[in-house]
């Protein structure tokens, strides 16, 4: 199996956002180590990036700027 920093940076968001739009419907989401384990290595790249993660409006056009399953970034 692929550790997590393995899969496209794309790829990655496209999970990431979906699992958090779930967390209202699925709280028990918050407590899962993969999506903190998620969260966290795409904070790392964001940060990289340059982008603010704690402004929200940086951080979440930064998680939406992938248009599709293009292939690894």
């Amino acid at each position: 199996m692929k550790s997590l920093d393995k899969y496209s940076l794309t790829e990655l968001k496209l999970i990431y956002r979906i699992l958090h739009a779930h967390l209202p419907q699925d709280p028990e989401l918050m407590d899962s180590e993969l999506l903190q384990e998620l969260q966290t290595l795409l904070q790392r790249r964001a940060k990289h990036d340059g982008v603010d993660v704690s402004h929200h409006a940086q951080w979440s056009s930064w998680l939406n700027d992938a248009p599709g399953l293009r292939g690894s970034q």
